[in-house]
């Protein structure tokens, strides 16, 4: 079973997406993943925000786990689609 390294200092993007996983090395894929961490990075800084301000309702934590996912199997499919033969 292959494992990814996963350092302290990583976004929570960077963790989600995966960042440093690229077995074949591709520029369009570190690209990919780059781009889809800053999304996921955004969301997680919205997040933080209406917690400080005391706004993170049930509905924000629905849509931010709903959002969080769709980031995910956006970057997956995009990922697949760039190295698909």
């Amino acid at each position: 079973m292959e494992t990814t390294n996963i350092t302290p200092n990583q976004s929570f993007g960077e963790r989600l997406v995966g960042i440093d996983f690229n077995p074949s090395g591709d520029d369009k894929v570190k690209r990919a993943k780059q781009l889809f961490a800053e999304a996921a990075n955004l969301l997680e800084e919205a997040k933080i925000s209406s917690i400080e301000n005391g706004t993170y309702t049930a509905i924000r934590t629905q849509l931010f786990e709903h959002a969080v996912g769709e980031v995910l199997n956006a970057q997956m499919c995009t990922v697949k689609l760039l190295t698909f033969k």
